[in-house]
């Protein structure tokens, strides 16, 4: 089955081809038709198994299907996710997916002014995802009313949970409007999210999708303590020393990945970038550069990576540790496919140790630490440096080079004809 069989519009599957996407996932190929027909969904389902693509093009395609209002844009889609990672991710994919549609999307959260945010607010938008605590502070505050609230998405519900958010929950979920469509996403379904989805949902469709192995058995898996200025050093010097036919390195900002390919280049190794910011025909061109052998290292952010599929790809180097622990398995999972054998990388400065930390409670093992190469970074760990959602500082119609990120701004994509800002 193909996206284009489930009965996606145009819009949205030239998105999808752009982002290399042409098979759904099992929960893609089971949620969509379902959301598409306009029914509540019951799912369970981890982080890194498709489930964002799940729920955001089919309300996207409901959402352009309906057209717009005349005046200022009401918000009509609520995302609400436990962390600020995770808000910023799905933020990306609505981006990503709907950049044809012509509907704005935002994300708020809390830990930074409002400022940004309000201001976006003010200016009207289609889809809101956001954290909880930051969205009950606004709708407070009187910047943000959930009356014309069309789509409702509860992600992470036990992790939500588990975070202490159930009263904050159980306050949005009274302001929304009766008639909605409802999706509640969790990893689990202890008899707490049981009760909580009923809250939520009227009559759901069910999709469960049993759990990925939490590791690659193919893959053999290295850790390496190093500094950030000795990331690229560290990187040259296994290119030379390690049998590496073909690399994919992952870069969590599309300015790092950039910079990545920049040095690799100069130090004469055919390498490639893919990332948000490049257009379509120059991400064909450098994965077809790749499959074909012409260069030998892809560099990546996660989101433009989903839709690589290689078959034999011999080493996957995490360039910068993932800050979702999910993202680790999916990243590594690349190689070590069919019959080949893989092996994985992972470089980790000292702020990156919590990263490190959430990874090996979730594989349920250390990763082996590699001391013996001489960059090996003996320093104590450190408080992760803030993110600001991995290079989001696009301007509506492209550009944002290396300008400082701002995960606040209101997005837009689209050759869709709106109504004009207010």
């Amino acid at each position: 089955m193909t996206f284009k069989e489930i009965g996606l519009i145009p819009p949205i599957l030239n998105a999808l081809d752009a982002l290399g996407y042409t098979t759904p996932t099992p929960i893609q190929a089971q949620s969509i038709p379902i959301l598409l027909k306009g029914k509540d969904l019951l799912g369970c389902a981890q982080t890194g198994t498709g489930k964002t693509a799940a729920f955001a093009i089919p309300i996207l395609q409901q959402m352009y299907e309906k057209g717009g209002e005349k005046g200022k844009r009401k918000i009509k889609t609520l995302v609400v996710t436990p962390t600020r990672e995770l808000a910023i991710q799905i933020e990306e994919s609505f981006t990503e997916y709907g950049r044809h549609t012509g509907l704005y999307n935002t994300v708020i959260f809390g830990g930074v002014k409002q400022g940004k945010q309000v201001t976006a607010l003010k200016r009207g938008v289609d889809i809101l995802i956001a954290t909880p605590g930051r969205l009950l502070d606004l709708i407070n505050q009187g910047f943000i009313s959930l009356r014309d609230i069309e789509y409702f998405v509860l992600d992470e519900a036990d992790q939500m949970l588990d975070m202490g958010f159930i009263h904050d929950i159980k306050k949005i979920i009274k302001l929304l409007p009766h008639q909605r469509q409802s999706l509640f996403f969790s990893a689990t379904m202890a008899t707490r999210i049981v009760d909580l989805s009923k809250q939520i949902l009227g009559n759901p469709e069910q999709v469960t999708i049993a759990p990925e192995k939490t590791t690659a058995e193919k893959v053999e898996q290295s850790m390496y303590y190093v500094s950030k200025p000795d990331k690229i050093k560290l990187l040259l010097h296994l290119m030379k020393t390690e049998n590496i036919e073909t690399a994919l390195v992952f870069s969590r900002t599309k300015h790092g990945a950039d910079k990545v390919v920049k040095l690799l280049k100069r130090n004469e190794i055919n390498a490639a970038a893919i990332h948000g910011n490049k257009s379509q025909p120059q991400r064909q061109r450098a994965l077809k550069a790749f499959k074909e052998g012409d260069i030998k290292v892809l560099v990546a952010t996660d989101i433009a990576a989903r839709g690589i599929d290689i078959d034999e790809l011999s080493h996957v180097i995490n360039y910068d540790l993932p800050n979702i622990a999910e993202s680790y398995v999916h990243r590594i999972g690349r190689t070590g496919r069919a019959s080949a054998s893989g092996q994985a990388f992972s470089f980790c400065a000292a702020d990156e140790r919590a990263y490190l930390k959430d990874i090996h409670k979730l594989i349920k093992q250390e990763v082996p630490l590699i001391t013996d190469q001489p960059y090996h970074d003996t320093s104590p760990p450190e408080k992760p440096a803030k993110q600001g959602g991995g290079g989001r500082n696009k301007r509506p119609h492209g550009g944002g080079g290396g300008k400082k990120p701002n995960p606040n701004k209101r997005k837009f994509y689209g050759r869709k004809k709106g109504p004009k800002k207010s």
